[in-house]
């Protein structure tokens, strides 16, 4: 069982940056694939960002060069950086962690971003 707790979200004026942190209850060195993923209201939960045990990272195309996704082991961490903000990235954005082997997946509770001026 792996337990993920989000953090970082809150309000942020259009332009802005945040950094979001997933933070992991067990070890993610080499057996998890970390995801972020964004649900705005009435909207479908699709995929942000993600990052594979050998640090290739992937980004859905409406947040390619203004989102960053990076990974500290030694914490059990994950990370997104943020910047350049805009309204439609209002979302509640969650942390998922896939197991490479089984393909389970964990997810956390989600942290509000809202962006607006």
């Amino acid at each position: 069982q792996v337990q993920l707790v989000e953090s970082g979200g809150g309000l942020v004026q259009p332009g802005g940056s945040l950094r979001l942190s997933c933070a992991a209850s067990t070890n993610i060195v080499g057996n998890y694939v970390m995801s972020w993923y964004r649900q705005a209201p009435g909207k479908q939960r699709d995929l942000v960002a993600s990052i594979t045990t050998s640090l290739y990272t992937n980004y859905a195309d409406s947040v390619k060069g203004r989102f960053t996704i990076s990974r500290d082991n030694a914490k059990n961490t994950v990370y997104l950086q943020m910047d350049s903000l805009k309204t439609e990235d209002t979302a509640v954005y969650y942390c998922k962690a896939r197991h490479v082997f089984s393909g389970y997946n964990y997810w956390g509770q989600g942290t509000q971003v809202t962006v607006s001026s």
